[in-house]
């Protein structure tokens, strides 16, 4: 029996996604500012201070029940915890379906949260923290040799190549109009995506993030809104992209050469 597919199996899978989609919000806010995740303070109302009841901290039920407010000031809570929440539910039920318990699965599930975290911050703060770059190209290296979702030497390879790639794109574009590119941030995450999704994962990612903002950054030219030294949060593309790499159907990215 297919016990991943029961109900109750995914409403737990959900809930747990949910809670660590909690805890991603924490992580968004707090390592741009240079606060800890783990010890005090406790989360607490940016508005007012106050800290925050654990009955006003429940994924998604919270935000719903206070209308979207505080309790104690009644400024508004941002949209984006109680949808932070619900995405990080909904990659942990597509990551069971998909993969069931299995390291594979997890590797997913993990990378899937860790580029959800990296992707706003980049959006917030045009930065990628190394706290969570660096361990992710561990973490992608280790799986591999374990039969995560690819093996060891594509592992490598794509580490190795998702790190090469960007620096060349730095070097050159240093060269050529006096400024960087791309920032040295982006080299270890696309290093982070190589280790976890190979060679033909990570030269796929990285095409797939720079055709997207490209046409962002075309959309905000034409709109009047940029110009072509507008800088883009480059991280949240390939964030984006990872995700939905790791996610698709395979046959969605058959047009890969590699």
């Amino acid at each position: 029996m297919d016990w991943s597919h029961e109900p109750l199996v995914i409403a737990f899978a959900f809930a747990f996604g949910a809670a660590w989609g909690s805890f991603l919000n924490v992580v968004v806010y707090r390592l741009p500012r240079e606060v800890s995740v783990l010890r005090t303070p406790p989360s607490s109302c940016p508005a007012c201070a106050v800290p925050i009841r654990w009955y006003d901290n429940l994924p998604l039920v919270s935000w719903l029940v206070l209308g979207g407010r505080c309790r104690s000031c009644r400024a508004p809570i941002s949209p984006r915890y109680p949808l932070v929440e619900a995405a990080g539910g909904a990659l942990a039920v597509v990551a069971l379906l998909r993969w069931g318990l299995s390291l594979a699965g997890v590797e997913a599930l993990v990378f899937a949260w860790v580029s959800l975290a990296l992707g706003l911050i980049d959006y917030d703060f045009q930065i990628l923290p190394d706290v969570l770059t660096y361990p992710t190209i561990a973490f992608g290296l280790v799986c591999s040799a374990f039969g995560g979702l690819t093996w060891w030497l594509d592992s490598l390879l794509g580490a190795a190549v998702g790190a090469l790639l960007p620096m060349l794109v730095i070097v050159i574009y240093k060269l050529w109009r006096g400024i960087e590119g791309m920032g040295w941030g982006d080299v270890k995450y696309l290093a982070a995506i190589g280790a976890v999704v190979g060679l033909r994962g990570v030269v796929g990612v990285l095409v797939v993030a720079a055709t997207v903002g490209a046409l962002v950054g075309l959309g905000l030219i034409l709109a009047g809104r940029g110009t072509g030294k507008t800088e883009l949060p480059f991280g949240t593309f390939l964030a984006a992209a990872a995700i939905v790499w790791v996610y698709a159907p395979p046959a969605w990215f058959a047009w890969m050469p590699l």
